[in-house]
């Protein structure tokens, strides 16, 4: 080994050297409650993402609803508990537990058209 390879290690270890000096010199004056609150808010800062992460992923997976729209069957995907616009027909719809609704506002009557072949009568 020699002594510029020695020397570019020791290089690296450097800030971590220093920094473990500083944590040892404060702890020796009595200030290891510092170095506890400075460790506990770099943990807070590294674990907060992962943990809204996961979170975000469990709340998708119980609030995502799939489902097709009951106007035109186009399938596509909203939240539950929400009322959106089917992006095919433009129907307003209702997500209510995992499945497309029609909304409709209160008193409308939703009539189906039937065809009724005509006959032309004779006189």
């Amino acid at each position: 080994m020699s002594l510029k390879t020695f020397q570019f290690n020791l290089s690296n270890l450097r800030p971590w050297l220093t920094l473990l000096a500083i944590t040892w010199l404060l702890g020796s004056l009595g200030l290891g409650w510092l170095v506890n609150s400075l460790v506990i808010i770099v943990g807070l800062l590294l674990l907060t993402p992962i943990l809204v992460y996961f979170g975000f992923r469990w709340w998708l997976q119980y609030n995502l609803a799939s489902d097709q729209c009951p106007v035109c069957r186009y399938e596509f995907t909203g939240l539950n508990n929400t009322e959106l616009q089917c992006p095919n027909c433009g129907e307003q719809l209702l997500v209510q537990q995992g499945h497309f609704q029609r909304f409709t506002p209160e008193g409308t009557i939703d009539v189906t058209a039937v065809e009724v072949s005509s006959k032309v009568l004779d006189d």
